[in-house]
């Protein structure tokens, strides 16, 4: 039973990834090719963060077929750890009340996500 929901965690944090890269090469292309400024790209890429953590939720319910909110919040945690480890390490930072309230947000969102793709899997998990 936990590696199921292990195994769940781990492709809601791959598509979490996924999702990222894919909305950062858009994003990028969309700031050299047309006129739209950084100042910009900020709601825009808050919302699209939130949208990846609930997509990242849903994959991680659908797979693990039970405990959606457990599935979404351990993977919004761990977006949340990784972020906040980036920065530590990377930059010596640590999170502000803005990235504070973006990552409840986040955390929000993937529990969501995790509780709907419970709802939308086809059945219990199997013992």
């Amino acid at each position: 039973m936990a590696k199921t929901r292990m195994i769940a965690l781990v492709y809601g944090w791959i598509t979490v990834l996924a999702v990222m890269v894919f909305a950062s090469l858009v994003l990028s292309l969309l700031l050299r090719f047309t006129s739209l400024g950084a100042s910009t790209m900020t709601l825009t890429t808050l919302i699209v963060s939130i949208i990846a953590l609930f997509a990242g939720g849903l994959v991680a319910g659908l797979k693990g077929k039970e405990k959606g909110w457990i599935l979404g919040g351990l993977t919004g945690i761990g977006f949340t750890v990784l972020i906040l480890l980036y920065q530590y390490l990377g930059y010596s930072g640590g999170f502000n009340l803005s990235q504070m309230l973006h990552h409840v947000g986040f955390l929000v969102a993937a529990l969501v996500g995790g509780v709907l793709g419970v709802n939308m899997s086809s059945g219990p998990a199997e013992k």
